[in-house]
């Protein structure tokens, strides 16, 4: 049996020197929406690029590779990822997810369910018997997200995937915010593993993309069958590129989670904050099972301003070099009110559940010094 690479190995060697041609070492980029086919009775490996393209194959091995996946698609974007997911289920299935998930999630799920086409139930994912009520009223499809967004709450993901299966049900992780280099759901339990490769792993903050992985190899025809019906497959230009972004991205998390962890610490010290959300501070809820779980607390910190919603926005008013904006996992450091940005979709008794309040802020930590953000926050309570 072969060993399996190393995340640094892999994608430093996805399609290199896959050029047919020329033998050129990058990829190139094939980006015919059609293909030559040698005869009308012939279907060549590649006819008609929303249904198979090179260049979205390449991602979608190495994606797969460092999920330990046994294949997958690359999506147009990680809510496309998200909703492929929901597809492969018959009407009427029942969805269990976390009550403090990304918005989109919960925007996604709810307008399935006001249609008709699904139920839902969300839940706090670490109440035990919460959880049980929920995998007693037989569910199709257990939603896992953990590190949650934005609170950075921990699941158990091998216990919940367990206990799901056992109830019948499938059961997806989204890993956008650990990334393969942090967190293997797959191999946890998890028939399922969706990105938004708009994050972490294309990491340029230019382009929007998904991903949807299965550990199953029939799992995997039936995700490919749908993204090819519902037209929701990536570019070839897009999966070219989130390729070449993928090349850094052990490099980066490695940066960024380190400058995370001197900020968490630096926030929890402040008598302006009220609250610091980090896996990686022993004050956590989940820092032991994150410990086990993740091979790294990651680059997102979420926190709470004291003085509420006015002392959070004189607080952002104040901020010189991190910029207000809503995606993550990029070179450049990003903030978000979480409850008017990220997750206003959610209606406000739902965020207050989920613990969303007004004055909690998230952080997404880019490549730059943190003696220089650590600065910028200091200016930023300096105006709160």
């Amino acid at each position: 049996m072969t060993k399996p690479r190393k995340v640094s190995t892999i994608v430093a060697s996805a399609g290199v020197a896959a050029d047919p041609v020329y033998g050129g070492l990058i990829p190139p980029l094939f980006a015919s929406d059609t293909f030559r086919w040698p005869d009308s009775d012939t279907r060549p490996d590649y006819d008609y690029s929303r249904t198979v393209n090179p260049n979205r194959d390449m991602l979608a091995a190495a994606l797969a590779e460092l999920e330990g996946a046994a294949g997958g698609v690359a999506t147009n974007s990680g809510q496309s990822a998200a909703l492929l997911a929901l597809l492969l289920l018959p009407t009427g299935s029942l969805v269990v997810a976390p009550h403090d998930c990304y918005g989109g999630t919960y925007r996604l799920i709810k307008g399935f369910e006001e249609q008709g086409r699904l139920r839902s139930t969300f839940i706090d994912m670490l109440d035990d018997e919460a959880f049980d009520r929920a995998m007693a009223e037989d569910p199709a499809l257990l939603w896992i997200e953990t590190p949650s967004n934005p609170l950075l709450r921990i699941t158990d993901i091998a216990d919940r995937a367990a206990r799901a299966k056992r109830a019948g049900a499938l059961v997806i992780a989204d890993n956008t915010l650990p990334t393969p280099c942090r967190q293997r759901p797959l191999a946890l339990g998890c028939d399922l593993v969706m990105h938004s490769t708009t994050k972490a792993l294309n990491g340029h903050g230019d382009l929007f993309g998904g991903a949807l992985l299965a550990a199953d190899a029939g799992l995997v025809e039936k995700i490919q069958w749908w993204a090819n019906a519902a037209g929701l497959s990536a570019s070839a230009h897009d999966s070219w590129q989130t390729l070449r972004g993928l090349r850094t991205l052990p490099l980066r998390v490695e940066r960024q989670e380190a400058t995370a962890q001197r900020i968490a610490e630096w926030l929890a010290a402040q008598d302006r904050v009220a609250a610091v959300h980090y896996p990686g501070l022993s004050t956590h809820p989940g820092h032991e099972l994150a410990e086990r779980q993740q091979q790294g607390p990651g680059f997102m910190i979420s926190f709470r301003v004291k003085g509420g919603d006015e002392a959070a926005a004189a607080f952002l008013s104040g901020l010189d070099l991190i910029t207000l904006a809503s995606s993550l996992g990029g070179f450049a450091t990003l903030i978000c009110k979480p409850s008017t940005m990220t997750h206003g979709g959610m209606p406000p008794k739902v965020q207050k559940e989920a613990g969303i309040y007004p004055d909690l802020l998230r952080l997404s930590i880019g490549l730059e010094d943190a003696d220089d953000l650590i600065a910028d926050l200091a200016r930023g309570f300096g105006s709160a």
